[in-house]
Formats: structure tokens, sequence, C-alpha cells
């Protein structure tokens, strides 16, 4: 199960932590797992190069299944921030739509 946290202050997402893997399919071929990792990526990768905003990133590189991306308030609140994290956020509900077995967001 990958479980997806996201922190705010006031109305601003802060950032996120994703823990855990989907197991809904093999090695390679679990689609929950690339969908997530994707929009996961993408985000954080589009912090940096199109906000221009520099989160502070945790992730385990050696067994994957971490991800931690936090931002600080006046950082969060830039709009462009805003609309990617956002949209992250949106992506990832329509995932747990469909894919509730395998992720939850935590409230």
């Amino acid at each position: 199960m990958i479980y997806i946290k996201f922190n705010y202050n006031n109305n601003n997402i802060l950032g996120y932590t994703l823990k855990g893997h989907a197991n809904s399919g093999e090695y390679g071929k679990d689609i929950v797992c690339a969908g997530v990792s994707a929009l996961a990526i993408n985000a954080t990768n589009s912090l940096t190069e199109i906000a221009k905003v520099i989160p502070k990133v945790v992730n385990d590189n050696e067994q994957g299944g971490f991800l931690s991306v936090e931002l600080n308030k006046v950082d969060a609140s830039i709009p462009e921030v805003k609309t990617i994290l956002d949209s992250f956020k949106l992506g990832i509900s329509e995932i747990e739509k469909e894919y509730n077995d395998y992720i939850k967001i935590k409230k």
C-alpha cells in the first residue's frame, strides 16, 4: 500500500510524503506504482525547474518506497508552486479513487 500525506499551512500545500509500495502488479508492470511515481517525480522536478524553488527532498534511492518533499511557507505561497502542488494532489486523488486497494491519502 502507498500512503500519501499532504502537509498544509492554511490552504497552501507545504509538501508531501509518500511511503510504501503499491504491489498491484509484478515489478516493472505495477501501473499504480508507475502512475504515482511519475506524478511525484514530475511535481518535484516542476517545483525546481518551473517554479524555481528548492524544496527539501528526502528519498530512499536504495529500496524506494519513500519520498518526502517540503517547502517553506513563503515558497508554498508562490502561484506557480500552488498550481504544481494542487495538480499533483488532483492526480494522486484520481489514482486513489480508481485503485483504493493500493493507495491511500492520509487525512
